[in-house]
Parts: structure tokens; sequence; C-alpha cells
């Protein structure tokens, strides 16, 4: 599964929302919606319908709170510049910890698992934040995606 179509709607996501930048929500909704082996890495299709239905609530309401906020996991520090332009500082950990699993097994390119690790990795993220909300143990699924980086 290529990264590029994530990414691409994970950004369509964030405009459509009004939001300022993509943030690991984003991400973690695009992964839902486009990778079956990232659907899954989830204790079954309940499991999975429950995330999405707090990913789909945040642009009526559970996410406003987030709305004009800088997602800051405290993963890199934030700086006056935006490094990445329109990705939080988050988003952008968890890209880079992507590719770093990836890179561990020999592998160039980041695949959908291995964002899905560096995702449940960092307990201060919003896409930790909507799993937890949903009943997932974002520990536990990182837990079983980070086997010496292998995919699966």
């Amino acid at each position: 599964m290529e990264l590029a179509s994530v990414l691409a709607a994970a950004r369509r996501r964030a405009h459509r929302d009004a939001d300022e930048q993509i943030d690991t929500a984003h991400l973690l909704h695009s992964l839902l919606e486009t990778d079956p082996a990232v659907r899954a890495a989830f204790d079954g299709g309940p499991q999975v319908a429950r995330v999405l239905g707090y990913l789909v609530q945040r642009s009526i309401g559970y996410g406003l709170r987030w709305q004009g906020t800088v997602e800051d996991s405290g993963a890199v520090p934030v700086l006056r510049e935006d490094p990445v332009a329109g990705w939080s500082p988050a988003a952008v950990a968890a890209m880079n910890h992507a590719l770093a699993r990836a890179a561990r097994r020999g592998d160039p390119r980041a695949a959908g698992l291995d964002l899905l690790a560096a995702l449940a990795a960092d307990p201060s993220c919003r896409a930790v934040e909507v799993l937890g909300r949903a009943g997932v143990d974002a520990r536990s699924l990182a837990g079983r995606l980070s086997g010496a980086g292998r995919l699966g």
C-alpha cells in the first residue's frame, strides 16, 4: 500500500475540516479508510467502526476544540517557523518514525502499518486520544506492531 494516497487523503480531510495542519487524527482516519492491512491490525470490525465513528464526529463537534491549535505531543520541539508546512509536529514525528521503522527492515518506503505503529506509539498524540475514546488500547496495539520492525 502506497502512503502517498493516505497523505493526499489526510491533506484533503484537513482542508475540508478547515484545519490549518494535518494532524495524527487525519493520518489515522486516512489509514483506516484506505489500507486493509491497517484495518486488519485491529481486534475486528466493530473496533474499526468505533474508531471511524469518533473520527467522523471530529468535524461535527468532538474535534472542534482542536481547531486553531497545533498538535504537539512533545515528540519534537515546536519551532516558530513550521519545519514542514501544513503538518503538526506530532504528524511529522510519526512520519519520521514510520520511515525509520521501514528502514530497519531494509525498505526505503514506509507502509501503512509503519505509520499506524508510529501513531500508536505516541501516547500524547490526537490519534491515540481517538483510539482510547474508541476503546482501543494504543499501547497494546503499538506492542503488537513493534515486533522487530516487521510488517504484520
